[in-house]
């Protein structure tokens, strides 16, 4: 019965010992996988973390651009100057031209009564290239010596028979051909400091005088150019314009051959020499040439 005793108690023991191996064995396999299981998610979740911090840093350079303008990378687009930060108030920050009046073009601003010439219908822009004045049909009127016109500063022709001297009034000098029959208007040979405001050049100044003289012709009246050119009176400069006038008289058509010089005089304002003949008169109209040819300033 000891014996048999002792069997059955080494039995049990070696059943236990079995059982505790086994227990053993089964949580080491356990802890093995509980411990793995961590390990696998980490690297699973680094590729993530990665990603997001390479995103992060892509989106970087263009935040960048955006808070620090001066530190930042050079866009390719250029910044929109709706969203650009004023401009600094050191020497470098440049005025807008509509902020600051340009005081060029104050200078070059167009004097009122040359505007209002200059959209008279009556009286058409100069011609832009220099226009000699031509010869005239006729032929010139004898001369007696000249008209020296201390006042405006030039001396003209007198003519000897075919003109005769006039009160001066409102003018300098003046001379007139005499009544064609029938006719309303007559030649008229004129001089008197200019009597319009001064331009800033002898040409514009003359073609002011030459609307001016639209007041010496019948209503209506306006004018074609025929010349405009500089000239020398003398050692003085001045203008030359030439011009047919046409106005209607009695229901009729008619013209008058005119001419300006306008000469810039040394101590007064320019002088202006006019001189105008109708087509009543048109033998007299090559004296616009000799008119024209013999100005001087004194």
């Amino acid at each position: 019965m000891r014996v048999v005793y002792r069997m059955i108690a080494v039995a049990t023991g070696v059943v236990v010992l079995g059982a505790g191996v086994t227990v053993v064995l089964l949580n080491r396999g356990d802890s093995a996988t509980t411990t793995a299981a961590p390990r696998n998610s980490a690297d699973a979740a680094v590729p993530s973390v990665v990603s997001a911090s390479s995103a992060s840093g892509a989106a970087a350079p263009a935040a960048g651009a955006v808070a620090t303008p001066g530190l930042s990378p050079l866009s390719s687009a250029p910044p929109s100057p709706l969203s650009s930060p004023p401009p600094s108030t050191g020497t470098s920050a440049t005025p807008s031209a509509a902020a600051v009046a340009s005081p060029a073009a104050d200078a070059d601003a167009v004097d009122p009564a040359l505007a209002a010439a200059l959209k008279d219908p009556r009286v058409p822009a100069l011609p832009k290239d220099v226009r000699r004045l031509r010869s005239l049909p006729g032929r010139a009127a004898a001369t007696h010596s000249l008209i020296k016109d201390r006042r405006s500063g030039v001396a003209l022709p007198r003519f000897a028979k075919a003109w005769a001297l006039a009160k001066p009034a409102p003018f300098a000098s003046r001379q007139l051909l005499p009544m064609a029959k029938g006719a309303s208007y007559r030649g008229m040979l004129v001089s008197c400091p200019v009597p319009i405001p001064e331009q800033k050049t002898l040409r514009d100044t003359a073609f002011l005088a030459a609307r001016w003289t639209l007041n010496h012709h019948p209503s209506g009246a306006t004018i074609t150019w025929t010349a405009s050119q500089p000239i020398k009176a003398g050692k003085r400069k001045g203008w030359l314009l030439g011009y047919t006038v046409h106005y209607s008289l009695k229901g009729r058509k008619r013209v008058s051959a005119a001419a300006l010089a306008l000469v810039d005089t040394p101590e007064t304002k320019p002088a202006v020499v006019f001189v105008t003949i109708p087509d009543s008169q048109k033998k007299r109209w090559h004296d616009i040439n000799k008119v024209m040819s013999s100005i001087k300033a004194l």
